[in-house]
């Protein structure tokens, strides 16, 4: 996972605020091997302010072994490697205090691959917790938007509630101007 330019991904090239907590990297390269097939597959992605995603706008793929799949070296499947790099690319400060971190949405994805840690869903959807419900809503519509993947199915899936309510927060997370910034044509649309 690099930068546009070549250097390693780090919290200094996640400057580009989006929505009202996130910031994200302007752009990336990220590569990813297939020993099975012997074929590397290099992508370069850009934030699109009017798309409010990440477009892929460069694709190389090369041969890495003596064996390899030439139908898999023709056709390539960027979209895994998208959605396996995004979440190095968007930051999201916990705490409101001077000094706090920036922290990768990868540096909160658990071992389960889940990005909200179970207390955390458990907590933001108690009644009462609305700041705190957009702030979560705001992260992971940002986690799956971004990379181009079902918003609603992963708030849902995340926060453990049903389509419909996920449906509805996220609705409501933009009308506080949480969500400025992304969009999504993933899936079920979400009118304003």
């Amino acid at each position: 996972m690099k930068t546009t330019d070549g250097q390693p991904m780090s919290g200094l090239a996640i400057t580009q605020p989006v929505g009202t907590a996130l910031r994200i990297a302007p752009g990336f390269v990220a590569t990813a091997s297939d020993d099975a097939s012997g074929v590397e597959t290099t992508i370069e992605a850009h934030y699109n302010p009017q798309r409010g995603r990440y477009i892929v706008t460069t694709i190389v793929n090369r041969a890495v072994s003596d064996e390899f799949d030439e139908d898999k070296l023709r056709h390539t499947a960027p979209q895994a490697i998208l959605q396996a790099a995004i979440p190095h690319c968007i930051a999201v400060q916990l705490d409101d205090a001077q000094h706090v971190s920036w922290l990768t949405i990868a540096d909160l994805t658990t071992s389960e691959g889940r990005i909200i840690p179970p207390w955390m869903a458990q907590a933001v959807v108690k009644r009462g917790m609305k700041e705190e419900r957009w702030e979560v809503i705001e992260i992971l519509y940002g986690a799956s938007a971004l990379s181009d993947q079902p918003p609603v199915k992963m708030i849902a899936l995340e926060l453990n509630v049903p389509e419909r309510t996920a449906s509805d927060w996220i609705k409501k997370a933009r009308g506080a101007g949480r969500l400025v910034g992304m969009t999504s044509n993933v899936g079920r649309p979400v009118s304003d």
